[in-house]
């Protein structure tokens, strides 16, 4: 079953999902308060600005298609992720701040780790994508050595949060990690040699899980190719949202505020990408949407060049005072945004978005004509020539006021 009204069993499990996530988030924000951290910051795992995407994406992939493993893979690694981080904030809470005297710490140490099967989800989305088939048959022993390497790395984990709390000698860091997974050292070294062999393997999962959907993508054709494209614009925007927030650690005032949005923004594409491609809803925009975003990432560069420009030279080469430089800097950017933003569209609409492009330049071809047009009939063909060629319609029919049709 892909799509319908979801069976009652998997209606039920939908549904215990979604309120578990969202107790899970909502948690967060007294147990951050107890640890005395912000609930921005992850807590040693994955913050709920991160999971709480997925997690929206996957309950409604699911409650739309259940047969899509799609969703529920999102959905998983929502859910894991939501209750690895409130468990992040209830161990510093109890651990590092009461002395392990808090109720259920033991609860708390346990659910931890559950970033490791949130990150094995994510490799699988990427396999699984668009309909939930894998791309071929011998993917199959694929996805058994990814889901043993997974189940290996979690097993690991969860044995050594056992070891701590029978053991009662449970240390976490700041971030709410088991000292013993996060700085292995003794007798749980093995854990350290374990993660330096399965997390390379599991990169390597999910590039070739990207890399199997760039070769659907190259035999693919119209709907598929389209679902592609917005897998890989998720994944680019994904990637950079990762490099972006790495990048705002060391930032402060307004420039930290600024990347810390470019990072968000970037985090929060690869799920809701995901989700417009398996829902197909306006999945032909996406050469418009490429289009826009690096016509206008390239014109804020570019305008940020010329601001700092002039900026210089006003300042070191005529040597104005900074609030003239200031006020020039930004007259002349302000002048130059109309003119740039219309030559970088159009290059990159050449480029990226040639429908668009071919389009514009047969309309631009008919309305030269007009002018010197004096057969009606000529320009009522014309005209609808011009239409089919542009929005490729179904029917075209031009109706003329006063006349036939």
């Amino acid at each position: 079953m892909t799509s319908g009204v979801v069976p009652r069993p998997a209606q039920w499990a939908v549904l215990a999902a979604g309120v578990l996530v969202l107790a899970a988030i909502v948690v967060q924000f007294p147990l951050a308060g107890l640890a005395r951290q912000s609930v921005l910051a992850s807590g040693g795992s994955l913050p709920f600005l991160f999971t709480l995407p997925y997690a929206v994406v996957g309950f409604t992939v699911v409650w739309r298609r259940p047969g899509n493993v799609v969703g529920w893979l999102m959905l998983g690694m929502g859910t894991f992720g939501a209750l690895s981080e409130a468990a992040s904030f209830y161990t510093v809470a109890d651990y590092r701040l009461h002395g392990g005297r808090l109720p259920l710490g033991w609860v708390a140490v346990l659910l931890q780790p559950g970033w490791a099967p949130a990150i094995v989800c994510v490799g699988l989305v990427a396999l699984f994508f668009p309909d939930g088939r894998l791309p071929g048959p011998r993917w199959r022993w694929f996805v058994a050595g990814y889901l043993a390497l997974g189940l290996l790395w979690l097993g690991g984990a969860v044995a050594l949060s056992v070891g701590a709390i029978m053991g009662h000698h449970v240390q976490v860091d700041a971030g709410g990690n088991l000292v013993a997974l996060d700085r292995p050292a003794g007798g749980t070294t093995w854990w350290f040699e374990l993660q330096n062999v399965l997390l390379p393997v599991l990169l390597a999962g999910w590039l070739a899980a990207l890399a199997a959907q760039a070769v659907s993508y190259r035999r693919s054709s119209g709907e598929r190719r389209e679902q592609v494209k917005w897998l890989m614009a998720g994944t680019v925007g994904g990637v950079g949202g990762l490099f972006v927030s790495f990048a705002q650690s060391g930032a402060h005032g307004l420039l930290g505020t600024v990347l810390s949005l470019l990072g968000a923004l970037g985090l929060l594409a690869l799920p809701v990408c995901i989700g417009v491609a398996v829902l197909k809803y306006r999945l032909f925009d996406i050469d418009r949407l490429i289009s826009r975003t690096l016509a206008y990432a390239l014109l804020t560069g570019l305008l940020i060049g010329v601001y700092a420009g002039l900026v210089l030279l006003a300042t070191g080469a005529l040597r104005l005072s900074s609030s003239v430089a200031v006020a020039v800097a930004t007259l002349a950017a302000a002048a130059l945004f109309s003119p740039l933003r219309r030559r970088v569209q159009r290059l990159v609409d050449r480029r990226f978005n040639r429908a668009r492009y071919d389009a514009d330049r047969t309309v631009a071809a008919f309305a030269a004509s007009l002018k010197d047009a004096v057969d009606l009939e000529v320009v009522r063909g014309d005209l609808a020539s011009t239409v089919r060629v542009a929005l490729e319609p179904a029917h075209v029919q031009v109706w003329i006021r006063g006349g036939a049709r």
